[in-house]
Parts: C-alpha cells; sequence; structure tokens
C-alpha cells in the first residue's frame, strides 16, 4: 500500500499520512505532486500520451509526474517519476525547481500542492524506455505543438505549467 504525507496550507508536513487515492482530506490539507518537464537542447519538449486505460484523462498528453511518497522529498520524487515514465535519468541535467501551485476541491477531499520542475538534458529516441501502464506513445514536441493540443483541451496542467514551455 502507497501512503501519502498530508501538508497544511504553509506546504508543511503535518505527520499524518493518507492511502493513496483515498480522497479524505480535509479544507485546508494537501498532498504532494510533481511535474517533471524535460526538454532536449534543440528546444523540443518530451510529452506522453496516457494510455486509454486511465480513469481520469486518457489519452491525454502530458509531462511525466505523480504523487510524492510518504517520507519522500519533491526532488527525489520527480527524478523517480521521470525515470519510471521515460526511463531518462535527469538527475544530472541542468535545471531544477522551477515554482509551485496548488489547486483547493472544497468537499472533494482532493487538495494538492505541485511542484514543477524543468530539466534540460541532450538525449536520443533510442533513450526512451516507456512505461507502459502509463503511456501510450511520445512526441518531441515545440512549443507551438503544445500549445495546440491545449488549445484542443488534450493537454494535462497547461494553463498551470504553461510558464515553463518557453
Amino acid at each position: 500500500m502507497e501512503y501519502w504525507d498530508i501538508y497544511d496550507a504553509e506546504k508543511k508536513r503535518t505527520g499524518r499520512l493518507m492511502k493513496r487515492n483515498d480522497w479524505c482530506l480535509k479544507d485546508g490539507e494537501y498532498h504532494l505532486s510533481v511535474l517533471g518537464v524535460v526538454v532536449r537542447p534543440d528546444g523540443r519538449y518530451l510529452i506522453t500520451k496516457r494510455v486509454m486505460t486511465k480513469a481520469w484523462a486518457p489519452g491525454w498528453w502530458e509531462v511525466s509526474g505523480g504523487a510524492v511518497q510518504a517520507g519522500e522529498e519533491s526532488y527525489d520524487a520527480v527524478l523517480r517519476e521521470v525515470r519510471e515514465e521515460t526511463g531518462l535519468d535527469v538527475s544530472g541535467a541542468e535545471g531544477g525547481y522551477v515554482f509551485t501551485y496548488h489547486r483547493e476541491n472544497p468537499g472533494e477531499g482532493d487538495n494538492y500542492f505541485v511542484d514543477v520542475y524543468r530539466f534540460v538534458l541532450d538525449f536520443t529516441e533510442e533513450d526512451l524506455k516507456l512505461q507502459t501502464e502509463e503511456t501510450d506513445g511520445y512526441r518531441l514536441a515545440t512549443v507551438e505543438e503544445i500549445k495546440e493540443l491545449a488549445e484542443q483541451g488534450i493537454f494535462l496542467h497547461y494553463d498551470s505549467i504553461q510558464r515553463v514551455f518557453v
């Protein structure tokens, strides 16, 4: 069973845990997720397509990310998520933490912070080893292509993270 730390409104751990996807959070309580934006030096961004079996947003495009596990630091979580989903090791890449945003979903028990990271990494398509349970393909997309997917309403989190696509 995977557990997540519960955070307060200042993004500090409360010392309490929640079970993964057990939307029990009260107002003013949060869990923490990460997103890892990976861009090559040529300006192309690695985006992946969500498998059609996902309960939420199947077939949509996204960047790598996921929940921070209990006791895990945000940076370690983003390294793990990028590695699990794409096979890439961004630990030595240029870049890092950029900003945090949060969402409040009153009455739904799912309030969260998202730490957003941006890494510049010189990699080839042969370096990719996609996690088939999570992803159904990838693209090396330009900023304009990502904007187009967002305009079609099929790119997750775009409104919240668009400033990292520069």
